[in-house]
């Protein structure tokens, strides 16, 4: 009866159990993640080669590379920033401090979570509708 009278903004923390099953949703995310950045480090680091074409075309594809390059760079950047995030929302579950809202310091909803299980503002707190 007193469980069911508590909602998730009055409850204090997520269960252990609640944890655990973010926990995996993490885990799962991190794996893929790192996989995803892996394949983004060795395309990065695959050169092309392009001794036997024509030198004009050589121009552009030296140039397309550059960009492609640029654009892998900022993409590994990003995941790279994503796997971290991953990484500290592990600590937080350690700590027993995860899916708390950094701002309003209510619970950020499981529907939220599962999104985006890094997350550490509530969408009241993200969007600056908190009082």
């Amino acid at each position: 009866m007193e469980q069911e009278e508590l909602n998730s903004t009055e409850k204090a923390r997520y269960s252990d159990e609640e944890l655990e099953e973010f926990r995996q949703i993490i885990l799962n995310k991190l794996e893929k993640a790192k996989a995803d950045l892996k394949l983004l480090n060795d395309s990065f680091n695959n050169e092309h080669d392009t001794r036997d074409t024509s030198p004009t075309f050589k121009i552009l594809e030296e140039g397309f590379q550059v960009m492609s390059k640029e654009e892998n760079g900022r993409m590994a950047a990003r995941q790279q920033k994503f796997i971290t995030n991953l990484e500290n929302a592990l600590i937080r579950i350690e700590n027993k401090t995860y899916g708390i809202c950094r701002v309003t310091g209510k619970l950020i909803p499981k529907e939220r979570l599962k999104s985006v299980p890094h997350a550490t503002l509530s969408m009241e707190a993200k969007l600056g509708q908190y009082e």
